[in-house]
């Protein structure tokens, strides 16, 4: 067995990936602790230590994959990502780059790309984006069109909330969310406009109860399909390697 194929039998071991998520959750949790000034005053330099451990190993681990796959390391969009993430935590962190100090809690990120039932959870959402895009655009022609109308029947009496485009389409959100939108919104528009309920309860009910679900359904139905691609992939895998034994056995019959 040469040097390359042990370092890929390394990185496909499950014990190797145990302990590179491992690894990301103590490194999350030190990055949390940063926050505390107690714990800084207590184990400050301990955090900080633990720190630089951390993103060592993450670099040796984005090596030895680079040296297991060489340029097919590139070629897997999950290693790219590593990538990406270990190398913004390399880039030093002075004025310039002080946002990087508080976008090292990425890194936690990386357990995305290590767990496998988490990337089958990422691969069904990008699956589903043509179709959560059709959606959304639905949803932003029934805001604008509700905008415009609120507009133009509560604007006067009152502008706060429907005085303008912009208004009306934030206070329409708040009431998608059902957030304060009976006693903060609706009901103070009512004692003025006795039948803006007419308005507001199919809105509710058409983007709160049925466009957002259907943002529910499309994610639901492409992560379905998403494991039924993985498991026939599967199943294809275990009948080429029943053919392969197959054929072994027949050579030794022959023999």
């Amino acid at each position: 067995m040469t040097l390359q194929d042990r370092a890929k039998a390394i990185v496909k071991a499950r014990w190797f990936e145990r302990f590179i998520v491992t690894i990301i959750v103590i490194n999350a949790i030190g990055l949390g602790l940063e926050t505390s000034p107690t714990a800084m005053d207590a184990a400050g330099g301990l955090i900080r230590q633990l720190d630089k451990v951390a993103i060592a190993i993450f670099v040796a681990e984005l090596l030895l994959k680079f040296f297991a796959y060489r340029l097919a390391f590139f070629r897997n969009g999950w290693n790219v990502f590593d990538l990406a993430i270990v190398s913004a935590a390399l880039i030093p962190a002075g004025e310039q780059f002080s946002v990087l100090r508080a976008l090292r809690i990425l890194r936690a990120l990386r357990l995305i790309s290590v767990v496998p039932s988490m990337r089958k959870v990422i691969v069904g959402l990008f699956s589903a984006i043509p179709s959560i895009g059709t959606v959304i655009v639905m949803l932003l022609l029934l805001f604008y069109i509700s905008a415009v109308m609120a507009t133009k029947l509560f604007g006067d009496a009152f502008p706060e909330w429907f005085g303008t485009l912009g208004a009306s389409l934030y206070s329409l959100f708040q009431i998608m969310t059902l957030e304060s939108w009976s006693m903060g919104i609706v009901r103070p528009v009512m004692e003025v406009y006795p039948y803006a309920w007419a308005f507001f309860v199919p809105f509710i009910l058409v983007t709160s109860f049925i466009v957002l679900n259907l943002f529910i359904g499309v994610i639901v139905n492409a992560m379905a399909e998403a494991t039924e691609d993985d498991a026939h992939g599967e199943r294809e895998m275990i009948i080429e390697e029943l053919r392969a034994l197959r054929g072994e056995i027949e050579k030794m019959r022959e023999r």
